[in-house]
């Protein structure tokens, strides 16, 4: 097969359908409730309607939502009384992230009782998705641009990405290639809360925006006119707040599965406390990096971020969502 052929079939690959993927499961621990389905635009909106929207008119156009059992009612009902007759094209789908989602070989630690983190929760939709795909958080809001900078990376991707479907038959004599995926990126000081620190993933890129590393910073916050983290050791880290940080929002093919499975599995034998310790999807996305498994392109973005974190972040983000020009937000408004 010649090299135009198959550079032929893996951009028809990347243009069958684009899927979204929402990580809706997280208990909201310092929000406190429900954050996922807190209205906070002009008409009710909740966040993830924002988000379904910009992503429909990116091109996306298949839906999963990863979401707990205990939300499940709550959440599919909400969900399909605004979407459920909206489009013919739209399809989506529920899958839950349950704590014995595991490989075989590992048993359930018995004082466990939360998530095992963002990783964990994107490998619970992996049986559902079979095209190029973008993960997002349910409780942030993205804004428009991101969408359209992963459908263009995905209609135009690298020379060397390989599109597999997940069920491929050639997938596991395939590991051994690099993958190319991507990343949409925010301005630090775009990115913190009034109220309280935040967790970030500050990120490292090369000339050309290639992705080198990820630092989890777990405690960020404004200090005077600085922008600090503080270590484990709580030694302080000065932030110029220009830093490019993940917020949660990338571009998979379905081959990330198999990778993450087993960056999963590495996770539960390393770990010395599995009762609290959560697999994150930065971390093992830094780690594939770090060994050269796969590359990812980092999306830059001005977009304004907003999302909640704490309890008092609600106001804020209600503010700046009614804040918006109108034509944002009335955008949203014939969904439902």
């Amino acid at each position: 097969m010649s090299n135009q052929t198959k550079n032929d079939r893996r951009d028809t690959c990347h243009l069958n359908n684009l899927t979204l993927v929402i990580l809706a499961a997280g208990m909201g621990s310092r929000y406190g409730g429900l954050k996922q389905l807190d209205p906070v635009g002009p008409h009710g909106e909740v966040l993830l309607d924002y988000s379904i929207h910009d992503a429909l008119q990116a091109g996306f156009n298949d839906i999963v939502f990863v979401i707990r059992k205990e939300i499940e009612t709550i959440f599919k009902e909400y969900v399909t009384s605004r979407y459920a007759h909206y489009h013919q094209a739209l399809k989506m789908h529920f899958v839950f992230q349950e704590l014995h989602d595991l490989p075989t070989k590992n048993a359930l630690p018995t004082m466990r009782a939360k998530p095992w983190g963002t990783g964990h929760a994107l490998l619970a939709a992996r049986h559902l998705v079979t095209s190029a795909f973008a993960v997002i958080n349910a409780d942030d809001y993205y804004g428009p641009s991101g969408y359209k900078l992963l459908a263009n990376f995905f209609s135009h991707p690298p020379a060397s990405t390989p599109i597999l479907h997940h069920k491929s038959p050639s997938l596991a004599n395939d590991l051994d290639q690099q993958r190319a995926y991507a990343m949409v990126a925010y301005p630090l000081k775009k990115t913190l809360s009034e109220h309280g620190a935040v967790s970030r993933g500050v990120c490292q890129a090369a000339k050309n925006f290639d992705l080198l590393k990820i630092t989890e910073l777990t405690s960020i916050r404004r200090s005077a006119s600085l922008m600090v983290a503080e270590n484990n050791d709580h030694s302080i880290i000065p932030l110029t707040g220009e830093e490019w940080v993940s917020l949660n929002f990338w571009g998979f093919t379905p081959d990330i599965f198999a990778l993450l499975e087993k960056e999963f599995a590495d996770f539960l034998t390393s770990q010395e406390n599995l009762t609290t310790a959560e697999f994150y999807l930065p971390a093992a996305v830094n780690n594939l990096i770090q060994t050269k498994k796969i590359t990812v392109k980092l999306l830059p973005t001005q977009d304004p971020w907003l999302g909640l974190t704490h309890p008092e972040d609600i106001t804020h983000v209600k503010h700046a969502l009614s804040s918006l020009p109108v034509s944002s937000n009335n955008r949203i408004k014939y969904l439902y």
